[in-house]
């Protein structure tokens, strides 16, 4: 019976701390960007500005709050577990072994692996696309994507920040760490399921409309997150999924802005 107590246990930790995991760090950025607007605000150092608000999200969300909370997590996971295990016993939900997220420059079959999953995406949402506009379904707006129709501009700052903060940043927190934590307990095809319902939906916040349309486009953005899953585990390289991340969303945002010139 305590065996069994104690998988139950080590099971809920883990589900339970990832998932805190990536809320935290989206929300520890977001709170960032809050007090840095602010900051600008009372101080009048700078008008603030659509582009301004939207730079200052890219860098504080995803490039501090993404990045710092799996370097933090990566770094210190194990020594605070050994820390805990001094003083209430050790215990097998308690983590004490290194927490690594491996990274290297992609080869020529990690590039590989990119380019195919790039097309693969592409193919899966506009096939799943489809199905849903054709079942006359509609799903979510994606707030970033409203504001920058509204401010085209906004969109052009988006393509590098998709690639340099928003893949890398999510990439690392997302597969990195969560997906990461979900498969020293779980295994490789729970972790990607558990992580990609994870990603997915902490994007409901971000989504405007009603509940039913938010969870369609949440569903949608599973097709994404689990190739993400997939080809990090394959590749065993966090650069891989950072790279077709970046390069998902900065092809959206291009193909939204050469939108914004026809119309």
């Amino acid at each position: 019976m305590g065996t069994a107590n104690g998988s139950v246990a080590s099971a809920v930790t883990a589900v339970v701390s990832g998932t805190v995991l990536g809320v935290f760090g989206l929300g520890f950025g977001t709170l960032l960007a809050a007090l840095v607007i602010v900051t600008v605000l009372v101080s009048g150092v700078a008008e603030l500005s659509p582009t301004l608000v939207l730079v200052v999200g890219l860098v504080t969300t995803q490039g501090i709050g993404c990045f710092l909370t799996a370097i933090v997590y990566a770094r210190y996971r194990h020594r605070i577990g050994a820390l805990l295990a001094r003083v209430v016993g050790q215990r097998s939900w308690l983590p004490t072994q290194q927490f690594t997220i491996p990274a290297r420059v992609p080869s020529l079959r990690d590039l590989l692996v990119v380019f195919v999953a790039y097309v693969s995406v592409f193919a899966l949402i506009g096939i799943v696309g489809y199905a849903i506009s054709a079942a006359g379904i509609e799903g979510a707006t994606n707030n970033s994507v409203a504001l920058g129709l509204e401010n085209p501009v906004l969109l052009l700052w988006l393509i590098p920040g998709s690639i340099l903060l928003i893949g890398p940043g999510e990439e690392i927190l997302f597969r990195g760490v969560v997906q990461g934590r979900f498969r020293k307990r779980f295994g490789p095809a729970v972790a990607i399921s558990l992580a990609s319902v994870v990603f997915a939906s902490v994007h409901y916040f971000a989504l405007s409309g009603a509940a039913g349309a938010r969870l369609v486009t949440i569903g949608l953005l599973l097709i994404p997150a689990i190739t993400f899953g997939v080809i990090y585990e394959l590749s065993e390289n966090i650069v891989v999924p950072a790279l077709v991340h970046g390069l998902y969303n900065a092809t959206l945002f291009g193909f939204l802005y050469l939108s914004t010139l026809v119309s």
